[in-house]
């Protein structure tokens, strides 16, 4: 019998759960609000995925080309997302991400910087022009220092290697949460009036990810139980450089700043064949031909992107391609080349996590030889769906940002919006929560059965006589993700998935885990299956509804783009007798937004010029 009277149990106006960059950064807005605010993370406090964004913060602060402008990182941001951005969200970010990267300035982030003293900013995929603030290639780290620092002194309350299980609700709004302590195995109840969801993505269930242990789907997983919809789920994002040797480290992310300093790509005959896979309709705007791409890397502010600097869906199926033609490395890469194009020096200082990555990992001297390379599952285009404004979900009280929300992106993330995209949309995630806590008539209530079911279900795991082992459900899931639902996908292949899933979900539902509470790494990993399963059923779902290729989302079967899927957004929510998906109708973008993500860009850069 659970007592939920005995529960460890906190109270807070706001509830974040998720450390990284939109979690720290809406925890920072609402205590600076006036909020009682706590913070849970699954992991210790600094241990965020953020850390793992290496290459820069998109913003058009225009410091290193005067050109640039924020209707042109918005017009690159939607063309990177193959319009189905929400309009709304892509204008907040392109004109607020300037503010956000001076004010991380103001709060003791270190950039580097140009002769003239200012925050450097580098080119990167989609980027027209030279728009990532950077600090060497650690840039998600140095962030994530000066949002911890900073965010010590606002005063909220943070519970460390705590992992969510349920959200709770009142009358269909959100009161709180339900979690454990991973060390301790206790749980403990979150009453709170507001959750702010910034928990990431879902990498983990597949096997060749960039993304670290924590990434498991626990905000999809606990949005969908609540209520809340997803949206856009079909497009995951498959970084085009991993490490693929050894094995013990395949997945692990090779920074594109490599690519923006220079880097090369070369199949196993030494060839750049990236020039060859240059989209028609971009080739206009992109580097054709391979004197082009030079008179960019000596610094040649006219010269358009080399072709390694495509977005990362071109790059990442050209990779692809020339693996599966026989053109790859002998570890089923291609190579990645700095060492021919920079001197050693210039990479030691601006690539030093790379350079020690890869001499640690892999004894790779990149300032000598070049690196071998291939697509890693990387990141969620899709998410929960929030408004643009306030960033709440569907179920009032409950919010979300960062990569656990759906929207910025639409079909393909452009590198480094991701992390302008954290301290954006984590900024406004504590505005919207604390203009919802200030208007609500009454704290919301935990119902004890509620909280005693979700802990039913969670103990149920260690009190059963026998049962599947959760790590060979994990790997099971890894391996149908990996077959049937990666790159290139099919009809076929995501039938097989869906059926393939109806069996896991079946030994799940009988998962055993041996020993008690404490620490226990079996349990922790038989938990971690819920979400898990939720989140990719809903990616297999809605690649299936999505019946042709449009930036991170390929099928075979329907290879090209088709202007009526780009009126729809797959939304998935719980239904009746499981997961349902429709498609959302997306209303028509305001016509000054329409008019300069769809400009010919030297119009655009004239009218600019103007102003």
């Amino acid at each position: 019998m659970v007592n939920v009277s005995e529960l460890l149990t906190y109270e807070h106006d706001v509830l974040v759960v998720g450390a990284g960059g939109a979690g720290l950064r809406a925890a920072i807005e609402c205590s600076a609000q006036g909020l009682s605010t706590g913070v849970v993370c699954k992991s210790l406090l600094g241990k965020a995925h953020t850390v793992m964004a290496e290459g820069g913060l998109a913003a058009a602060l225009g410091n290193v080309d005067a050109r640039d402008n924020w209707k042109i990182h918005f017009r690159d941001t939607m063309r990177g997302g193959k319009f189905l951005n929400q309009w709304r969200m892509a204008e907040l970010h392109a004109r607020e991400a300037p503010d956000r990267v001076r004010e991380l300035e103001e709060w003791g982030a270190v950039f580097d910087r140009t002769r003239d003293g200012l925050i450097s900013q580098r080119n990167f995929g989609g980027h027209r022009y030279p728009r990532l603030a950077h600090v060497g290639d650690r840039t998600g780290l140095e962030i994530i220092r000066t949002l911890q620092d900073y965010g010590i002194h606002r005063g909220f309350q943070v519970y460390m290697e705590c992992t969510g299980l349920d959200l709770m609700t009142d009358g269909g709004r959100i009161a709180g949460l339900l979690a454990y302590f991973r060390e301790t195995g206790r749980f403990a109840l979150f009453k709170a009036k507001a959750v702010i969801l910034a928990t990431g993505g879902a990498g983990k269930a597949w096997r060749v990810t960039s993304n670290s242990w924590e990434y498991t789907g626990d905000g999809y997983g606990m949005a969908y139980e609540a209520g809340a919809e997803l949206m856009d789920m079909e497009f995951t994002q498959f970084h085009p450089t991993g490490m693929v040797w050894p094995p013990s480290v395949r997945g692990i992310l090779v920074t594109e700043g490599v690519r923006g300093d220079g880097g090369i790509l070369t199949n196993n005959k030494r060839e750049r064949f990236m020039f060859n896979y240059i989209p028609e309709k971009f080739a206009a705007e992109t580097a054709a031909t391979e004197e082009e791409a030079n008179r960019w890397l000596t610094g040649d502010s006219t010269a358009r992107r080399p072709p390694e600097l495509l977005t990362r869906d071109v790059v990442a199926r050209a990779i692809t391609r020339e693996v599966n033609e026989g053109r790859g490395t002998p570890h089923g890469g291609v190579y990645l080349d700095i060492a021919s194009r920079r001197p050693a020096d210039f990479i030691r200082k601006k690539l030093p996590s790379m350079y020690h990555q890869f001499k640690e990992l892999a004894e790779v001297d990149i300032t000598r030889e070049p690196m071998e390379v291939g697509p890693t599952l990387h990141y969620f285009m899709g998410g929960v769906r929030v408004d643009p404004d306030t960033q709440e979900t569907t179920v009032p009280g409950l919010f979300a940002a960062g990569e656990c929300a759906a929207g910025l992106h639409g079909a393909n993330r452009l590198g480094g919006n991701s992390l302008s995209d954290l301290v954006v949309f984590g900024r406004l995630a504590g505005v919207g929560a604390a203009r919802y806590v200030r208007a609500l008539p009454a704290a919301p209530r935990v119902p004890d059965e509620q909280a005693a079911t979700a802990i039913r279900r969670a103990t149920d795991i260690l009190n059963r006589e026998s049962g599947t082992n959760p790590y060979l459900i994990q790997e099971d899931l890894q391996n149908i993700m990996g077959r049937n639902v990666g790159i290139v996908r099919s009809d076929d292949e995501l039938k097989t998935a869906l059926r393939e899933m109806e069996r896991l979900k079946a030994e799940a539902a009988r998962v055993k885990a041996n020993g008690a509470a404490q620490y226990n790494p079996g349990w922790h990993a038989a938990l971690d299956l819920r979400p898990l399963l939720i989140t990719a059923e809903a990616v297999t779902r809605a690649a299936l509804e999505r019946q042709e290729s449009r930036g991170g989302h390929t099928r075979v079967d329907y290879p090209d783009e088709r202007a009526e899927w780009l009126k729809a957004n797959i939304v998935v929510r719980k239904g009746r007798d499981g997961m349902e998906t429709r498609r959302h109708e997306r209303p028509a973008p305001p016509k000054e937004l329409a008019d300069i993500a769809y400009a010919k860009i030297e119009d655009l850069e004239a009218a600019i010029a103007r102003t």
